[in-house]
């Protein structure tokens, strides 16, 4: 049985702001993904008597690390008494990261409604790219070795992933979630919920 789980998607940065595929480009949250945070902090306070029992882990990326340091400031607990992961990162998105769909369209016409036709195993170009689909075999590993409750600070797409693996959505419904920056996921008793 997969222990309780509190995911929470890091604060908004300005790519987020701005549309802008981010991928594995590592940018910082703005001032409302701060406060985003924190807020987050002081809920997960309210729902965890004791933090000590808990594994702290986050996406080894600038946003998901300061993420996780506001958040555990929020609890009272030492900001920086939490680990890393890399198999947390987020869906690379190749030579697409910094765009926004209308700037690849208008750099390669034709190539955002590609994507959209199978959004899940879709594979942009470039070095290291990787679909959704690559994303959860990465993710899987990480998922199958939960061994006690944890607090897991990390992106979009791995929480797209979760949603696969625990509720067996389709990889469309999957693939076009919307991720909030604001709210906690809890994986409870094999089920996800939006706190």
């Amino acid at each position: 049985m997969v222990p309780l789980v509190y995911i929470v998607r890091h604060g908004q940065t300005q790519w987020n702001a701005d549309a802008r595929l981010q991928g594995q480009a590592d940018t910082d949250i703005n001032e409302l993904g701060r406060e985003q945070a924190t807020r987050n902090g002081r809920r997960l306070a309210e729902l965890i008597r004791k933090p000590e029992d808990f594994d702290f882990v986050a996406s080894p990326m600038k946003r998901t690390r300061e993420t996780m340091q506001r958040l555990r400031a929020a609890m009272g607990l030492d900001p920086d008494a939490y680990r890393t992961d890399p198999r947390l990162v987020e869906v690379h998105f190749g030579d697409w990261q910094g765009f926004t769909f209308a700037e690849l369209e208008a750099h390669s016409p034709g190539s955002p409604k590609a994507r959209r036709r199978d959004k899940w195993n879709f594979h942009p170009p470039g070095e290291g790219a990787e679909s959704y689909q690559m994303l959860l075999e990465r993710v899987k590993p990480w998922f199958d070795a939960l061994n006690r409750q944890t607090v897991c600070v990390t992106h979009g797409g791995v929480v797209r992933t979760l949603f696969r693996m625990v509720e067996g959505v389709s990889e469309k419904e999957a693939a076009n979630l919307e991720v909030p920056q604001d709210r906690i996921l809890r994986l409870q008793d094999g089920r996800l919920e939006w706190l």
